[in-house]
Order: C-alpha cells, then sequence, then structure tokens
C-alpha cells in the first residue's frame, strides 16, 4: 500500500493516519471539520487535502449511521480502488450500502477492537492497535485485492486480523464492549447524587467498574442506535440476572434460616458464575489467562517513584505481568500492586525489602 484516504479525522481515524504515516505511506486527510483534519495533520498523519486520483485504500472512520452513505459518496467519486470502515457495528451498515446501491465487491466492513476514554485526533497515537483484535467480516462479494489491501492495513498498524460474520461480530461486541459501557455508566451514575462521605470511600474497585463511564456520550448514542437489538437481549439477560441477585439479597434479611439459606446458595450461584466468565477472558498476548501473585508496595507521590520501583524489579530479574495503582484518598502516597508469576513474588518481595520498599500483605 502506497496511498490511503482517512476520512474522519478522530480518536481511530488520525490513529490509523499516523501508523500507516508513520510506516511510509503517504495518507490524505478529510473530514466534515477541517479544523479537525487540519490538527491530525499537524500531528504528522498525513496531509489534509483530497487526492488528485484514486488511492490505494479509503478508511471511513465515521459513526456507524453515517458509514454507508459516506462508502457511497466516496465510491460515486471514484476515490480509492477500496473503501473499508472502522466503525463499531457491521451488519445495518453493510445492508443499507446495499439498499443506496453501493459496490460490495469493493467495501469490507472491519472493526478495530482498540479505544480509548477520550475522543478527538488530539487523543490518537500511532501503537492504539498494536496486538489489539481488528475484526473483518468480508463476503463471497469482497474482491480479493480490497481483503489484502484491509489485511496490510491490519499489519502496519501491528493489530491482530480476525476474520467473523458481520452480524456474528455484533453479537459479540453487544456483549464485550456495548453492554460494558451501559452497565459501568449505570454504576457511576449511582454516585451522581451519593453522599459525600461514600464517595471518599471509593477504591480501586468502582475505579476499575467506572473507568469507561469517562466516555463520550455522543458517541455512544451513535454506537448504540446501531446495535440496539443485540445489547437489548444482553441486558434483557443481565436484567434477569440482577432479579435473582436481589430476590436473594432480601431472603438473606429473613429471619427464615430456610430463605437465608436460599439466598446465599443463590448469591453463590451468581459469583461462581461470574468467576467461570471471568477465567474465560484472554490473557496476556491473547493466551488463556494465567494466575499471578499480587505483591502490594507503598509507594510516594513523587516523580520517579514509579520508574525507581520498575528498575528494582528488573534488577532483581522479575518481570513484572500487570501493575495496578491505588491512590490513598487525602495522602500523597498510594498502593502500587505488581503482578507477578507466583515462583517470582518472593523473590520479589525480598528484593523489594532490602531496597527500602515497604510491603503490604
Amino acid at each position: 500500500m502506497r496511498t490511503a484516504l482517512v476520512i474522519g479525522t478522530g480518536l481511530i481515524g488520525t490513529s490509523a493516519a499516523l501508523a500507516l504515516a508513520g510506516r511510509g505511506v503517504r495518507v490524505h486527510l478529510m473530514d466534515h471539520d477541517p479544523a479537525q483534519a487540519r490538527t491530525a495533520a499537524a500531528m504528522g498523519a498525513g496531509i489534509d487535502e483530497e487526492p488528485e486520483g484514486p488511492v490505494d485504500l479509503a478508511v471511513l472512520a465515521v459513526p456507524p449511521a453515517h458509514v454507508a452513505r459516506a462508502v457511497a459518496d466516496a465510491q460515486q467519486r471514484g476515490l480509492a480502488r477500496g473503501y473499508i470502515d472502522v466503525a463499531s457495528v457491521k451488519g445495518g451498515p453493510r445492508r443499507e450500502l446495499e439498499t443506496l446501491g453501493g459496490d460490495l465487491t469493493l467495501y469490507l466492513g472491519t472493526h478495530p477492537m482498540a479505544g480509548r476514554e477520550r475522543s478527538g485526533p488530539l487523543a490518537a497515537t500511532a501503537d492504539l492497535f498494536e496486538g489489539r483484535p481488528w475484526v473483518l467480516t468480508p463476503t463471497r462479494d469482497t474482491d480479493t485485492e480490497v481483503l489484502n489491501l484491509a489485511l496490510e492495513l491490519v499489519a502496519l498498524c501491528r493489530a491482530v486480523p480476525v476474520v467473523m460474520d458481520s452480524d456474528a461480530h455484533d453479537r459479540a461486541v453487544a456483549l464485550v464492549s456495548h453492554t460494558p459501557q451501559l452497565l459501568s455508566s449505570m454504576v457511576a451514575a449511582r454516585l451522581e447524587r451519593a453522599e459525600e462521605a461514600a464517595v471518599r470511600l471509593c477504591g480501586q474497585g468502582i475505579r476499575d467498574v467506572t473507568r469507561i463511564a469517562a466516555s463520550d456520550p455522543a458517541m455512544w448514542i451513535d454506537i448504540l442506535s446501531a446495535n440496539p437489538g443485540p445489547v437489548a437481549d444482553v441486558l434483557a439477560a443481565v436484567a434477569s440476572d440482577l432479579d435473582e441477585t436481589v430476590q436473594a439479597l432480601r431472603a438473606l434479611q429473613s429471619a427464615d434460616e430456610v430463605k437465608r439459606r436460599d439466598g446465599s446458595t443463590g448469591i453463590e450461584d451468581v459469583l461462581r458464575r461470574g468467576n467461570a466468565g471471568r477465567e474465560r477472558v484472554p490473557g496476556k498476548h491473547g493466551a488463556a489467562p494465567a494466575t499471578y501473585e499480587l505483591v502490594t508496595v507503598l509507594i510516594g507521590d513523587q516523580p520517579g517513584e514509579l520508574g525507581r520501583i520498575f528498575s528494582d524489579a528488573g534488577r532483581a530479574g522479575v518481570n513484572i505481568e500487570d501493575v495496578r495503582i491505588e491512590h490513598a484518598t487525602g495522602q500523597q502516597s498510594g498502593l502500587i500492586q505488581l503482578l507477578v508469576e507466583p515462583a517470582a513474588a518472593p523473590v520479589l518481595t525480598s528484593a523489594l525489602r532490602e531496597r527500602g520498599w515497604s510491603i503490604r500483605r
């Protein structure tokens, strides 16, 4: 691929453009907001002007509701040899493009499974897609050259291609992406009018659950409007679990020992099913999830402290598999949880203590 056109210079479009431009592709940038395209260009994502002739691949990074019309328009103008979109919903846009008379042989729906809570070109990074799944939804109509161009794009962005049926994709993202967004927002909404004393008790658990609740509502309305049925189906199943869990908790309040026992069984059931589901979430590099030991260290809120603890772990010959940080309310300190292989935990604990770190159990 020598040339590309990115239409839509938000987070995803600009990140793809940065990755392509960084690997020698001449990238043209277009956006309904010229200022946004200029911003992306100033970041090194390409040039904010329409190409003089057809490029190798047009990447349409627009909301799901606008994909079909944007692809049809780009095809009518002959902007590229192949066209892909990167929206998070795939079935509806393809069917709409067919209704509009678009050329389905030159079009391929794709979806990079990457993102951030922030939006816009200034949030973009060239490494956003590295190691992340990038779904491709080809059909029997898809031209081989377009599929190859899409695969080349995925490789240049250092993502991992995953081939799926478009409707299967939409059901999948309803479960693993769209529903979690709504549930995170619902939990965070409970904090809006909570007493200040309660909010001050927020720990890592509530931060983990509500992290994605910081996402842009307008963006999510676009996404959910394009995939409402599958999301509603998942939420209906969650609602059934919630009803049963509420009944079990009420039973735990009962003076009747049998009801309390039934309530305890109900709570244990949902927790164990949660354990089983969590175990299916892929681990590091997409491999089967691994079990790690936690080494918890008290760390001050001063420049260089994280670098120092990572350096000390490196000197001890221990690879840190993951990191979690919990800030102490009202204190200039916090707890850093270092996840390591079980055999490495005592080695790291001993080494950090020798270097003056305070280890918490």
